[in-house]
C-alpha cells in the first residue's frame, strides 16, 4: 500500500519561505537594472519644476503652424521650446495676479473651450468618414462627369489694339513663328512660354475666346478676337477628350472634400434638433436661418484655372 506524506505545517511554512526568498531575489535582480526614462516623450526643459516634454513641443508646433513654415527643424524646435518656456513663466505670473478671475478671461476661456471641443469632434467625424470606399466613390462620380469632355491645347498672343493684332496676323501669314512672336509682343503673363495656355475646357475661358478656340482645327490660327482683356490671336495646337486624373494624383483633394462634407453634414444634422433663436432677426427669418444647413467647402479635384 502506498502511503502519502501528509503536508505538515512545517513543510507549508518552508514552501512560503522559499517563495518569499525567490521574490526577494527577483527584486534584487531588478534593482540592478536602471529605470529607463520614457524615450518616446523625453523631458526637454523644466520651468520652476514644471516639465516640458517632446509631446508639448509637437502640440505647440501644430498650433503655431504657418509661423514656423520657413524654419529648419532645429531652429523650429528651439523657437517652440523657448516659446513654451516663456509661456509657462508668464502664465504663472498671470496666475499670481489672479488674471483668471477676470470676466474677460473667463469669456475667452469659454470660447476657446467650445472651439476646441468643436474642432476635436469635427476632426473625429471627418476622420471616421474618410474611408477608402468613400474616397473611391467620390472619385468614380467625378470621373464620370469629366471623361469625354473636349479639351483644347492652344497658344495666344494678346495685344492692346485691333491694329496691333492685324499686324501680328500679317507676320504669321508670312511665316513668322507663333511662339517667338508671343514672347516678343504678347502682354499676357504667359508670353515667356510662347503664349502656351496648355489644355483647357470650354468653360475655363471667357466665351469670346472659347468659341473661337473650339471652332479651330489643330494647327490653324484665328483672326483677331476681342475680349475684355484686349485682342487675341489664337493658335490651336491639339484637341482631345478629357480624361480623369489617376486616383493617386487627386487623393489628397478627395480626402479634403470627403472630410469637409462629412463635417458639414454632421453640423447640419445637429442644427435640425437644436433650438436656435436669432434675436437679431425677425422671427420668420430667424426660423429659416436656424434650419439652414452649413455649406460644405470641398476641395474641387477638377477645379478650373482662372478665366483669361
Amino acid at each position: 500500500m502506498t502511503s502519502s506524506f501528509p503536508e505538515t505545517k512545517t513543510g507549508l511554512r518552508l514552501g512560503l519561505a522559499s517563495a518569499a526568498v525567490a521574490g526577494c531575489l527577483g527584486m534584487v535582480l531588478l534593482a540592478g537594472v536602471p529605470v529607463r526614462a520614457d524615450d518616446s516623450n523625453p523631458v526637454l526643459a523644466k520651468v520652476n519644476g514644471s516639465e516640458i516634454r517632446q509631446s508639448d513641443v509637437a502640440l505647440a508646433e501644430e498650433e503655431l503652424g504657418p509661423s514656423l513654415a520657413q524654419m529648419d527643424p532645429a531652429t523650429k524646435k528651439d523657437n517652440v521650446l523657448s516659446f513654451l518656456i516663456d509661456m509657462k513663466i508668464v502664465a504663472k505670473a498671470a496666475e499670481d495676479k489672479k488674471v483668471e478671475d477676470s470676466q474677460e478671461f473667463k469669456k475667452r476661456l469659454a470660447f476657446t473651450r467650445n472651439r476646441l471641443l468643436m474642432d476635436t469632434l469635427l476632426g473625429q467625424e471627418g476622420k471616421t468618414a474618410t474611408t477608402d470606399d468613400a474616397m473611391k466613390k467620390v472619385y468614380d462620380e467625378a470621373s464620370k462627369q469629366i471623361t469625354g469632355e473636349q479639351e483644347v491645347h492652344a497658344r495666344h498672343i494678346l495685344v492692346e489694339t485691333e491694329d496691333q493684332a492685324k499686324a501680328i496676323e500679317d507676320e504669321l501669314k508670312k511665316g513668322a513663328d507663333f511662339a517667338e512672336l508671343a514672347k516678343k509682343k504678347s502682354k499676357d503673363p504667359g508670353a515667356s512660354d510662347g503664349g502656351d495656355l496648355g489644355f483647357f475646357t470650354k468653360d475655363q475661358m471667357v466665351p469670346e475666346f472659347s468659341s473661337v478656340a473650339f471652332s479651330l482645327e489643330p494647327g490653324k490660327i484665328s483672326d483677331p478676337v476681342k475680349s475684355q482683356f484686349g485682342w487675341h490671336i489664337i493658335k490651336v495646337e491639339e484637341k482631345r477628350s478629357r480624361k480623369a486624373p489617376e486616383f493617386d494624383q487627386v487623393k489628397g483633394q478627395i480626402e479634403t472634400y470627403v472630410t469637409r462634407k462629412a463635417q458639414a453634414d454632421y453640423v447640419a444634422k445637429l442644427r435640425q434638433t437644436a433650438k436656435i433663436e436669432r434675436m437679431d432677426q425677425p422671427a420668420e427669418t430667424a426660423k429659416t436661418e436656424a434650419g439652414k444647413p452649413e455649406a460644405a467647402k470641398p476641395a474641387d479635384s477638377t477645379a478650373a484655372p482662372a478665366k483669361k
